[in-house]
């Protein structure tokens, strides 16, 4: 029996629109963010996912406070209790928080070198792999799969999470460049089951005017996604 889980992915920050580095370190939503926030509750709670067996089972969220605050809406639309998920929070990239690529390339020229390799076991000072990363993320994914076996869930969590769940039900090396687009209060929709797990939907933005990918630097318009 398959479980779906609606990946969604915070709501923007402020520093999300200049690209610098969150990671573990816990900023709050912007004015757009807040807005996005809104749109994503009455999206899931009175239009697109709604419907005879489509009901929400469950929301889960990072305990960092752009997730939170991301899900706090849909949780108030649905009458139900967010169920804090640290697994599910960002890439710890220790020395790296607090800053944009720019800055790392001058401040950790060594470090940022080894980070472009895009080798899956290099760490940033004080900070985690993307391979130790992607086995904390997918191995609670799968927990929260099994846990709900039958149902639908909801996750909200951060632009890391969706690449590992990504790359996990594609099956693709942690090594290959990104072609997936990581969006600020997306939907993305996957279904797990005992052989794994495939993407149903991904990066829904229809209940949105705009979003971001801070990663690729680009706004998108959801008309033309």
């Amino acid at each position: 029996m398959s479980t779906q889980i609606l990946l969604v992915r915070h709501g923007e920050t402020d520093w999300n629109r200049v690209k610098r580095i969150q990671g573990h370190l816990d900023i709050g939503l912007s004015a757009t963010g807040r807005e996005q926030a809104q749109r994503l509750a009455v999206h899931l709670s009175e239009r697109v996912y709604q419907g005879p067996g489509m009901r929400i089972d469950a929301i889960y969220s990072s305990d960092l406070a752009r997730a939170r605050e991301t899900a706090q809406p849909l949780a108030d639309a649905l009458g139900l209790t967010i169920v804090p998920a640290p697994a599910l929070r960002e890439r710890m990239y220790g020395a790296f928080e607090g800053h944009d690529p720019e800055q790392i390339r001058v401040r950790f020229p060594i470090e940022y070198a080894a980070w472009q390799t895009r080798d899956p076991q290099f760490a940033p000072t004080g900070g985690e792999s993307q391979q130790a990363f992607y086995d904390r993320v997918t191995t609670a994914l799968v927990g929260l799969a099994q846990r709900h076996s039958g149902q639908r869930i909801v996750a909200v969590a951060h632009g890391g999470v969706l690449d590992c769940a990504y790359r996990y039900a594609n099956r693709m090396t942690l090594a290959a460049p990104r072609t997936h687009a990581l969006l600020n209060a997306s939907v993305n929709v996957l279904d797990f089951d005992a052989y794994g797990a495939r993407v149903i939907r991904w990066a829904d933005i229809e209940h949105l005017e705009t979003s971001a990918d801070d990663g690729f630097g680009d706004r998108v318009d959801p008309r033309v996604v």
